[in-house]
């Protein structure tokens, strides 16, 4: 990874400094940096490791140089930059859905998936970060005891929504606890101050949120099951980071809980917290700027004698998002998937995207 060039666009976004401030730590060497975000924030200067960077405005010209491009911004702006990056020679990963359901371009959770880096043709996805915890737990159960369905009910926090929705977290419980109850929701469309708001993303025909269906879809693929059955209810929660999710999970035989927590603290990037006598589980406000995803609670499912339920917390931003971008990288390097660096700094061969 010390040897290249990484490009970060939506470097001044919530993900975005969470991707730099985990590279800023994780490797002893910084790989060559490039801080890439709108017009607005152009000029604007980030410390990263010790180093300064210097913030660039976002154009067709700012990839030629970049080994991978990692991408946080919106779905309409993925789909105008990526394309540009691959152009460049760059490989894209990709934190928004614009290129997640395309079949040619891998979903990916390395624990899970990460030979599917090898399939990419310049862009890889990363999934909604409501998604990666789920298969991060269920996949270690699925090679022992097939898994036949899921059923998660999320309680997402509002860093998901990005930096406005966590200030107007901080400003609305501010001004409710002072006694001012007039409070105005923008970043999000119901007031999060001391409320929960059972949507995420726009309702759909079947009663489901757009979110609720990115968990099924990415959840099918990522664990290559098109069959899986799947259900979520997708809730916003007046926390700052990481979301939880009780995972009801039926298996194709019946599997012990003292089983299902040998599998699952032997699964690599999951840790599992689970004494609820003497209050041992993962919570929330623990387990932000961790890298693991948390489970704890495991218990038998009363309602189905195949069944397992248990409590999942991971930080959104990170496992969610940055920390699954920057392992997909090392992924890459690993498996050697990334492709040669061009002569003399003239642009890579033009490569085609979806």
């Amino acid at each position: 990874m010390q040897d290249l060039t990484l490009g970060v666009v939506g470097a001044t976004g919530a993900v975005g400094t969470e991707f730099l401030k985990i590279v800023g730590s994780r490797y002893d060497r910084l790989p060559k940096l490039k801080a890439l975000a709108s017009s607005r924030s152009a000029g604007r200067k980030l410390k990263v490791g010790g180093q300064e960077l210097v913030v660039e405005e976002t154009t067709e010209d700012s990839f030629w140089d970049l080994d991978i491009a990692f991408i946080s911004v919106s779905t309409d702006m993925s789909r105008k930059f990526a394309p540009m990056a691959v152009a460049a020679g760059a490989v894209v990963i990709d934190d928004s859905s614009a290129f997640r359901m395309n079949e040619d371009v891998p979903l990916v959770v390395p624990e899970v998936n990460g030979a599917d880096v090898e399939d990419h043709r310049g862009i890889i996805s990363i999934p909604n970060c409501s998604t990666t915890p789920i298969v991060m737990v269920c996949h270690p159960l699925q090679q022992v005891n097939p898994v036949m369905r899921i059923v998660a009910d999320t309680y997402q926090s509002v860093s998901g929504a990005g930096g406005a929705a966590m200030d107007e977290l901080r400003q609305q419980t501010g001004h409710l606890l002072d006694g001012q109850y007039d409070v105005q929701a923008e970043a999000l469309d119901h007031q999060i101050g001391f409320n929960v708001i059972p949507r995420i993303d726009r309702f759909l025909d079947t009663g489901y949120t757009n979110e609720e269906q990115k968990m099924v879809q990415e959840s099918r693929k990522i664990m290559h099951l098109p069959d899986l059955r799947v259900s979520a209810t997708c809730v916003r929660v007046p926390v700052l980071v990481s979301h939880s999710a009780a995972v009801h999970i039926e298996l194709e035989e019946p599997m012990s809980p003292e089983e299902a927590r040998e599998i699952l603290s032997a699964a690599p990037g999951v840790t599992v917290l689970d004494d609820p006598e003497r209050g041992v589980y993962p919570m929330p406000w623990d387990v932000a700027g961790t890298d693991d995803v948390f489970v704890g609670r495991i218990r038998r499912d009363l309602s189905h004698p195949n069944g397992l339920v248990m409590w999942v917390v991971s930080d959104n931003l990170r496992k969610g998002a940055a920390l699954n971008s920057i392992q997909i990288a090392e992924e890459l390097v690993a498996r050697e998937c990334l492709r040669p660096r061009p002569v003399s700094g003239s642009p890579r061969g033009v490569a085609t995207g979806p």
